[in-house]
């Protein structure tokens, strides 16, 4: 019975730093496209730019991240990448 909620909670944390990158993506073209609204004319909105930059990349990096270490275990990744034996 406990195998499918440790599943779950996986899923979970995987799916929170998606929808975070997701979100960060978002507010990025929000962002930029602000400037060519001609009804307020607001120009640039740098502070949502920035945020949703970091958002997205922290994202991004976890996911990226979880899947390097996993594949790093499972024995999946190229020569260069494994860790070097010392002799």
């Amino acid at each position: 019975m406990k195998a499918p909620f440790y599943r779950f909670v996986a899923i979970l944390i995987l799916v929170i730093p998606g929808l975070t990158a997701t979100y960060g993506f978002l507010a990025m073209k929000d962002a930029f496209f602000a400037q060519f609204n001609t009804d307020t004319n607001t120009g640039m909105l740098w502070g949502k730019f920035f945020l949703g930059l970091i958002l997205f990349v922290l994202g991004v990096a976890f996911i990226g991240g979880w899947t390097f270490f996993r594949d790093r275990k499972r024995n999946y990744l190229a020569p260069r990448f494994k860790p070097k034996r010392t002799k």
